[in-house]
């Protein structure tokens, strides 16, 4: 097993009728991440499910760092505030397999 670099994809919904407020506590959490963690981070959606959200973070040399720091960030701007009813975060870590 590798104890590379950590890549790290995280999914979940969004409250339909929060989309656009989502949208900027992400673009806030992405900026965060990268002042503070100094990981720059991406956003996608799934192409045919449109609140289907996926943070993108890639090539993180401190996994444990990064991920206090981004649940603190999470818990400040109240995120789960704008997930779907039900919904959670989904966080899949990768390594590589070489």
């Amino acid at each position: 097993m590798s104890a590379g670099p950590v890549c790290y994809y995280i999914y979940y919904r969004v409250d339909p009728d929060r989309a656009t407020s989502a949208r900027r506590a992400v673009a806030a959490l992405l900026a965060a991440v990268e002042s503070r963690a100094g990981v720059v981070g991406r956003l996608l959606r799934r192409q045919d499910e449109p609140l289907l959200w996926m943070e993108v973070y890639e090539n993180v040399a401190d996994a444990q760092g990064f991920e206090a720091r981004l649940s603190a960030l999470l818990s400040d701007l109240d995120f789960e505030s704008f997930l779907a009813s039900g919904a959670q975060r989904r966080i899949e870590r990768f390594v590589a397999a070489v």
